[in-house]
């Protein structure tokens, strides 16, 4: 299974058992819980430089997960992802020149049966 999915579907099972309504702390230290269970080295509140494009470091930015040290986890205690998320995200990757992959950046939760 590759990371993102593991990740995605994780974070999928502690919406199912946690539902909504937490502070956005409470699923990130589940998540957190829940991967290093499975084995993944996860860091919280990681900080990634910001570059300018010359190079420059311009500051820290903090991903809430930093997981393998390859994929940033962003979460967001929200009914739904909206631009304003997705393009923070992007900005993490531009400025910290991470490389990303096309994986589904969005998950929708309440698409998928829970019974």
């Amino acid at each position: 299974m590759q990371l993102c999915d593991e990740v995605r579907e994780t974070g999928f099972a502690i919406h199912c058992y946690h539902r909504s309504g937490h502070v956005e702390k409470i699923y990130e230290n589940a998540l957190v819980n829940r991967l290093r269970k499975q084995g993944l080295e996860v860091k919280q509140q990681h900080a990634l430089q910001v570059l300018d494009e010359d190079g420059t470091v311009l500051g820290d930015f903090r991903a809430d997960l930093f997981v393998e040290n390859q994929l940033i986890v962003e979460l967001k205690a929200a009914r739904n992802v909206v631009e304003e998320h997705v393009a923070q995200l992007l900005g993490y990757l531009r400025a910290s020149r991470m490389v990303c992959s096309p994986t589904s950046a969005r998950p929708n939760f309440k698409s998928r049966s829970t019974s």
